[in-house]
């Protein structure tokens, strides 16, 4: 019977039928295919938006920050032994890709015409320069191995901007401390990486330059940055550090607990995600049930003399499922191919645009996973299946006698 179900429902799809009923196929085949498309664009830019953002919070400070307990607001960074157990054996961890040193140091930049706060950050010669060198508009990032770059510093867009600074111009640097000191650096370079909190407040020394003004030893510095080579595990390895390989006066940090708004709106993106899942799969649902419930009133006929001919429900009822899958399928076929056609173009040709300051990306990301992909059109299928279970009990209720001498 259900060779005979299948062999039927493939007449009706590809035999045509009354003029009505073929344009509401046609308009349930341009809605799912509007669904789907929408379905897949809303995931690929929600997760290329995710890995952009977190991307560029993570490239400038790790995953995981490891200090010690007794940094003050005022005083600044405690100094930390760089002599610790897990450094730099850390790296070996399975899921953990680097560890290196930093510090930070508050000051006061100032040029002939402007003043503005500034934090330093040291990096030393373990730094990766990966995402920073990504991030450079122009000029050159900081080579600690180089003697000359404790008088070098590297300022963002935005601060060059305000202080009207390009590369290889001097600027004066006041830090608030007993004794006051001050520090004549050369602008090297100018970053941008788009996150305006970070941007407006951040340069890079090197690491030496923050020790000698602290009056540090080179064994000292202000904490670590861990990098992870899967943020899924962030949670896990945070608590792995800090039960296994720090001490009492150490703690490992992740991201997301210093910055938690952030990776909250990032988080809460998933929610717009599955709203507009939502309501795509109610539009292609409800089409999809809408044309089976007009071909079973226009099959009223075909479905009194299949009844009298011995054919049960579940037969006929199998029918009218198999044709309304057949709609779903061809709609989720250009579907595909419309939502992969748009993410494709936005992804080389970069279309939409955004406002930086306001989404920390100046277009808008695309991100196809194809787990994701595959899920999605799993999961619609499954959907229009099962509700289409209801409205299929519709060819119970008609009599084959009634249908037979009224027809």
């Amino acid at each position: 019977m259900t060779e005979l179900s299948f062999y039927l429902a493939r007449r009706l799809a590809l035999g045509g039928g009354p003029s009505f009923s073929r344009f509401i196929i046609r308009v349930a085949v341009g809605a799912v295919t509007l669904s789907v498309a929408v379905m897949i664009l809303a995931g690929a830019i929600v997760r290329g938006f995710q890995r952009e953002v977190s991307g560029k919070v993570f490239g400038f400070w790790g995953h995981l920050l490891i200090k010690t307990y007794q940094d003050d607001v005022v005083a600044g960074e405690a100094p930390i032994s760089i002599r610790q157990p897990f450094y730099p054996n850390l790296s070996a961890v399975p899921g953990i890709e680097h560890i290196q040193v930093y510090a930070t140091k508050a000051g006061i930049i100032k040029t002939d015409e402007e003043i503005e706060g500034i934090i330093l950050k040291g990096v030393g010669r373990d730094f990766r320069p990966d995402f920073m060198q990504s991030s450079l508009l122009e000029g050159s990032l900081i080579h600690p191995s180089d003697s000359l770059a404790e008088r070098k510093i590297v300022i963002s867009a935005v601060t060059a901007s305000r202080l009207k600074l390009k590369v290889g111009d001097p600027v004066l640097i006041f830090f608030v401390q007993e004794p006051m000191r001050f520090r004549r650096l050369t602008v090297s370079g100018i970053y941008k990486t788009g996150l305006e909190e970070y941007d407006r407040i951040y340069a890079l020394v090197d690491l030496r330059l923050i020790q000698r003004l602290n009056n540090w030893s080179e064994d000292e510095v202000g904490g670590f940055e861990v990098f992870v080579s899967d943020t899924r595990r962030l949670q896990a390895l945070t608590e792995l550090v800090n039960d296994q390989y720090l001490g009492a006066k150490l703690q490992a940090f992740s991201l997301r607990d210093i910055n938690p708004n952030l990776f909250d709106w990032l988080d809460l993106q998933n929610m717009n995600e599955r709203v507009i899942i939502v309501l795509m799969l109610l539009v292609a649902v409800i089409n999809i049930v809408t044309v089976l419930l007009i071909l079973i009133l226009e099959r009223a006929n075909m479905i009194g003399i299949l009844k009298a001919l011995g054919a049960s429900d579940w037969t006929i009822r199998k029918i009218f499922i198999y044709h309304a899958i057949y709609v779903a399928l061809v709609g989720m076929l250009f579907g595909n191919g419309l939502g992969l056609t748009l993410a494709l173009v936005q992804k080389h040709f970069k279309i939409i645009t955004l406002n930086e300051e306001s989404y920390y990306v100046s277009v808008a990301p695309i991100s196809l996973e194809p787990w994701y992909i595959l899920a999605l059109n799993a999961g619609t299928l499954l959907v229009c299946l099962v509700t289409l279970l209801l409205p299929s009990y519709l060819v119970t209720r008609i009599s084959p006698i009634q249908v037979i001498r009224f027809g």
